[in-house]
């Protein structure tokens, strides 16, 4: 079946769409004049997915990330808390926490921010300008391969903080599209003493923006916010600071949204599982009282909508 590129630069046509395993962390901070801002980067204009666009730190679940050389380097979380705090009973646990800890990584190896703790138990702090320089090394190795995030770990005598990821979401790209990933959205806090640096490979700014900010550049064309990311920005402005955000996402249900896409004049229309002509049996949801329902491209912006 042939398939398209929704974030291609083109728009390309690929065959074969094996859905892969990833984790994404909305980083967010209080700010002196707003409630929090989010963390959102730019990938490099060059790239063939998702070119431009302001995203969320965040890549594919590793091998390494499920390998037992981690498992005496995890803290706070455990496989079977991992399936539990996901909602996702029938995943394999090592998967399960497999994605906490890819949430970690690629979070240290896109934005330079370690969730970890010392054998104190205390938070890194990258504060000092002798640390801030070995941590920046160990990020370049890791991005390299010339060491594995185990090691580092063992080497500064450290466990990954995962109780500090707060599951939020579980988007699965559409089927209608060449390159499919299921992502489980975590939220996160700012560790103090830590300042986010874009890796510039991937990625080639970063910025901090209130959720209302980043929607009202995102609709003048300023950046560019895809469909997942443009949906959660959307559902942050329901939220007044960062603790009440955190205590909703602790107790709400999450369900896997699998987007459907419709073919129209203009390209796609993504209809989300609450909205009335969703059809894909095993997603769809009841109705979300005052909440968008569908993504539509119009201008070349993606926006949402209702029905």
């Amino acid at each position: 079946m042939e398939k398209i590129n929704l974030y291609s630069r083109g728009g390309e046509r690929e065959h074969g769409s094996a859905v892969r395993d990833s984790a994404t962390v909305i980083l967010l901070r209080e700010a002196a004049a707003a409630p929090y801002e989010v963390l959102l980067m730019r990938r490099r204009r060059n790239q063939s997915f998702m070119a431009g666009a302001h995203v969320f730190p965040g890549g594919s679940l590793e091998d390494a990330d499920k390998g037992p050389e981690l498992a005496a380097c995890l803290g706070g979380v455990h496989s079977a808390d991992a399936k539990r705090l996901l909602q996702e009973p029938d995943l394999p646990e090592e998967t399960a926490r497999g994605l906490f800890v890819a949430a970690v990584r690629e979070t240290f190896e896109e934005a330079g921010v370690l969730l970890a703790r010392d054998a104190r138990g205390r938070l890194v702090d990258l504060s000092d300008p002798g640390m801030l320089s070995r941590f920046a090394a160990y990020r370049l190795a890791l991005h390299g391969g010339e060491i594995t995030l185990a090691q580092l770990l063992r080497r500064e005598g450290l466990s990954l903080a995962l109780d500090l990821l707060v599951p939020y979401a579980h988007w699965i790209t559409p089927e209608v599209d060449s390159r499919r990933f299921s992502t489980r959205f975590f939220l996160a806090r700012l560790p103090e003493g830590q300042t986010p640096v874009h890796d510039r490979m991937e990625l080639a700014e970063s910025c901090w923006m209130t959720p209302r900010f980043a929607l009202a550049e995102h609709g003048a064309g300023r950046i560019v916010l895809m469909p997942p990311t443009l949906k959660t920005v959307e559902e942050l402005l329901a939220f007044p600071d960062i603790g009440r955000l955190f205590d909703v996402a602790r107790s709400r249900r999450i369900f896997a949204v699998l987007p459907q896409a419709v073919r129209t004049v203009d390209g796609f229309r993504l209809l989300l599982p609450h909205d009335p002509e969703y059809t894909l049996d095993g997603y769809r949801q009841p109705p979300h009282r005052g909440e968008t329902t569908r993504i539509v491209m119009e201008g070349g912006i993606w926006k949402t909508g209702t029905a």
